[in-house]
């Protein structure tokens, strides 16, 4: 008589079918290093292979409720203007935001009480760090409520600093709150980094963004790089930080993730949108729309030269190829 097979290390047993069918959905769409080819094949990428989110989806869909994902994201646009089109959502968030709306649809297709995705636009969390007004942070955010409205985007909400302290508090008070309450130790983050490869990775990541946003740095290259450095921990302990105010807001969410993530991670990294570099985003780049309909995201710099703009309601929108 054959043996049962034995379960997977760590993977709950018995999981229901339910979690493993809307699992089935996001894997598609998994954002991870080098293609997804950092942490073996490809073929290992099946709903078992991700144990926490399979506990995560447990006991909503055992109860029928609806799916709730947290997706930490769309801060604001890039300061570097070789790289954006300008300080406010184009097409790349439009299309961002509708790829989002729709992988709601197909989850809702295998699990029917449905799903929403809460944005939780953090770029109130950094914009000191990343050196971009909040006026403007202010801005973009609205517009993506605009965006997801006019749209018709009904299973996508924005979640922001305004909703958790008010009005009345100025932005670095705000600020202060969150880092004081929720941010790791900075000896505790550079340790980690030091031990951890994804924290290594991330740390890198986010460092090679500021430095290519800091085009009006006018210190030394060697100063330069420290400023770098040290903003990129600040970002990291205040993403941190970010992260644990959103679930003490939105208690039993699915966490989402822009960065790639390795299975295993309590976070599950998300592809929005088609780009050259794993780390490419839509606040970091425009749309070029190649003559075969494929939408890639890249920086301005390379968009304009391979097409011309297109504008949408009297704004700069995205590149169509010629």
């Amino acid at each position: 008589m054959t043996s049962p097979a034995r379960p997977r290390p760590g993977v709950p047993d018995g999981h229901p079918a339910g979690c493993a069918a809307v699992l089935a959905e996001l894997l598609p769409y998994r954002r991870t290093l080098d293609s997804g080819h950092e942490d073996g094949d490809m073929d290992m990428d099946t709903p078992d292979a991700f144990p926490a989110q399979l506990r995560q989806l447990a006991a909503p869909v055992a109860a029928g409720a609806p799916l709730v994902f947290t997706l930490p994201g769309f801060p604001c646009k890039s300061p570097h203007p070789a790289k954006v089109l300008g300080h406010l959502p184009d097409e790349g968030e439009r299309l961002a935001l509708r790829f989002l709306d729709a992988l709601c649809a197909r989850i809702e297709a295998v699990h029917p009480p449905g799903a929403r995705v809460v944005i939780c636009s953090d770029g109130h969390v950094f914009s000191d760090l990343i050196h971009v007004p909040d006026r403007d942070i202010d801005a973009y955010a609205d517009a993506l409520r605009v965006l997801i409205h006019d749209e018709g985007l009904t299973r996508l909400d924005v979640f922001d600093l305004r909703q958790v302290y008010g009005q009345r508090l100025s932005h670095d008070a705000k600020r202060a709150l969150v880092h004081d309450r929720y941010a790791p130790a900075l000896e505790d983050l550079r340790s980690l980094t030091r031990s951890d490869e994804p924290t290594r990775r991330l740390y890198q990541g986010i460092t090679r963004f500021l430095a290519e946003d800091s085009a009006s740095f006018t210190g030394t290259r060697s100063a330069w790089q420290r400023d770098c450095r040290r903003r990129a921990y600040g970002v990291m302990q205040r993403s941190r930080a970010w992260g644990e105010l959103i679930g003490a807001h939105h208690p039993g969410a699915i966490r989402l993730s822009i960065h790639p993530q390795p299975r295993g991670s309590a976070k599950f990294g998300i592809r929005l949108l088609d780009a050259p570099d794993v780390w490419m985003t839509p606040w970091h780049s425009c749309v070029l729309e190649h003559r075969d309909g494929r939408r890639e995201l890249l920086h301005r710099a390379d968009a304009e030269r391979l097409g011309r703009l297109v504008f949408r309601q009297g704004r700069p929108s995205h590149f169509v190829a010629g």
